[in-house]
């Protein structure tokens, strides 16, 4: 059917009925989520990945993306009743497809330079089956203005913009929520290269999410949202980053003073730490920086650093607290409890682990590691030995706020530990518990003398 030119209503309709078919590329952890829900809510879609194993589990109603609550029961749903299929062949997926979604994984390297070439051969693809009419919509996190550069690679195919749509509905979705952010977490952003284009947009996501949209005058601008986001909240960190340290030479507690700052509504002062992981916080910066002609973007660029900076003061507070012990970190028997960068999730791209084990090792330390969601490969990788119980260990770094970490049994602890030492650098340990347990418990933003030994 012809997309461009229809109602928000029109487009709905189609939507539900299966008359409009999608074609999706990138059946990873966002894609495969996205892909699922199209189907649920009506759509025909046809997804596209380059990895055969992806697309055979998928035609057999398996779900390769693990840990994603609710996606092994909407891919057997919708693959086994029609309207949900994976192909390797992506240019006959689009001569299927009215709709065509772009959401290839995007690498990037520490200093946030992006791989674009899954995403240029994505539109490759799209330009072979490319009709009039159609709309081309990129999903994925880039630099503001990758979706507009696609233009030459898509008139490849006969066509020029105005005559396909062309549009940029970034995902807002983590690892773990996907499908439940996908259908209204929040609301969808979207913006197209003209009026035409963003009213098909929005027939498609407010088909699928209860948030409903938000129409950005511009592609470009679209893109600068979610880059944005995640700016924000580096930014932010950052800055608690900051005020608890200051707060640890005044001997106060950060927390309690974030929290009575937070009361007042202009006030949202984010929660201090080891650090800042992932593929998203701590790299969309570098969108901006790295593009950023006439100024430098000095703000950025130092809450960069130091929220980097952070797993080396978590290593300063074990030397602290090992000082207090009348130790010292070289021969001490240190456990970094968690390797991934966040809670319940398995993914490692700059997690604190890194650094902190690092440094460790370098200080001469024995370091070893934990964690509910890896084994003893995992930690060699990171350099560290596998220990699954707290026997001689002199102390206890928390890097990763996983749920188990919250309920650590600290009796069984202090009785095995040869020091009563824990360092938690995600705040996910009671306090009063901890110290009541006679724990020398040391945290970001907060050494006041009345809550520890040293």
């Amino acid at each position: 059917m012809r997309l461009l030119g229809s109602s928000v209503e029109k487009v709905k309709d189609s939507f539900r009925s299966g008359e409009l078919t999608i074609s999706l590329f990138g059946l990873g952890k966002m894609g495969l989520p996205l892909a699922s829900v199209f189907a649920d809510e009506g759509a025909t879609v046809v997804g596209v990945d380059v990895d055969e194993d992806v697309v055979k589990k998928i035609n057999e109603c398996e779900n390769p993306v693990e840990d994603e609550p609710g996606l092994d029961e909407l891919v057997a749903k919708n693959v086994s009743e029609g309207r949900l299929e994976a192909s390797l062949d992506g240019a006959e997926a689009v001569s299927k497809a009215d709709f065509h979604v772009i959401l290839v994984p995007t690498l990037v390297d520490e200093r946030g330079n992006v791989e674009l070439d899954p995403v240029f051969d994505a539109a490759g693809k799209i330009a072979e089956g490319l009709d009039e009419g159609d709309v081309v919509v990129t999903e994925a996190t880039m630099p503001p203005g990758t979706t507009e550069s696609l233009v030459d690679v898509l008139e490849e195919s006969g066509l020029e913009v105005g005559e396909f749509g062309l549009g940029h509905a970034p995902e807002r979705t983590m690892t773990g929520t996907a499908v439940r952010d996908i259908r209204g977490q929040y609301p969808k952003i979207i913006g197209g290269d003209s009026g035409e284009t963003s009213e098909v947009l929005k027939g498609v996501y407010e088909i699928v999410n209860s948030k409903g949209v938000v129409e950005m005058p511009s592609i470009i601008s679209a893109e600068a949202v979610k880059v944005f986001e995640g700016v924000y909240r580096d930014v932010n960190i950052a800055l608690a980053n900051e005020l608890a340290l200051y707060c640890e030479e005044k001997g106060i507690d950060a927390l309690e003073v974030f929290e009575a700052a937070n009361s007042q509504p202009y006030c949202d002062i984010h929660e201090p730490g080891a650090g800042v992981g992932g593929h998203c916080i701590p790299v969309y910066p570098w969108f901006v920086m790295n593009q950023m002609e006439k100024k430098e973007a000095e703000l950025l660029s130092v809450a960069r650093k130091l929220n980097d900076s952070m797993a080396y003061h978590v290593v300063d507070l074990v030397v602290r607290g090992l000082n207090g012990f009348g130790s010292a970190v070289k021969g001490s028997r240190i456990l970094v409890l968690g390797l991934t960068f966040r809670g319940g999730v398995r993914e490692f791209f700059k997690t604190p682990a890194v650094p902190v084990i690092e440094e460790l090792d370098e200080l001469g330390a024995e370091v070893y590691a934990y964690d509910p969601l890896c084994d003893e490969e995992d930690a060699l990788r990171f350099g560290a030995e596998w220990k699954e119980d707290f026997e001689g260990v002199d102390a206890a770094v928390i890097l990763t706020d996983h749920d188990e970490f919250a309920e650590l049994d600290l009796d069984e602890m202090g009785a095995e530990m040869s020091h009563k030492l824990i360092i938690d650098g995600r705040n996910v340990l009671d306090e009063e518990r901890t110290v009541g347990e006679g724990f020398t418990y040391l945290r970001v933003g907060n050494l006041k003398k009345d809550r520890q030994k040293c």
